[in-house]
């Protein structure tokens, strides 16, 4: 789990990057990605040691969750989006959409790794 957590932080710094600078944006909002990004990262190489894993790995479900939570709106906007709706920052819904999506997805294997360590005890 802990490798997965610096791999998606470092997606998601990534992302947070490319919207900022790549996509030209100048709103600060286009660096949210990075921002959960960054602590994701740090904690999952903390949890690297054995002694900081479970708690580590908790915090980053939390701070994915929060994530997903914030960002779950952009999932909506984005599925109109494709049903044809005008919306005034396609790209910055497309940007919410990824993220909401990769914060699930964590949420899912950090579920699914939570339920294995308990029946493993």
């Amino acid at each position: 789990m802990p490798t997965l957590s610096i791999i998606f932080g470092i997606i998601l710094i990534t992302m947070g990057l490319f919207g900022y600078f790549g996509l030209g944006s100048q709103s600060i909002t286009a660096l949210i990605p990075a921002f959960l990004g960054l602590p994701v990262t740090i904690l999952g190489v903390i949890g690297l040691k054995e002694k900081y894993l479970k708690l580590t790995m908790h915090i980053n479900s939390v701070l994915m969750l929060l994530g997903f939570l914030g960002t779950v709106g952009g999932l909506i906007k984005f599925f109109k989006m494709l049903g044809g709706a005008q919306l005034e920052r396609p790209e910055a819904v497309i940007v919410q959409a990824i993220m909401s999506v990769l914060c699930l997805v964590f949420l899912i294997f950090a579920v699914k790794s939570f339920i294995d360590a308990k029946k493993n005890k």
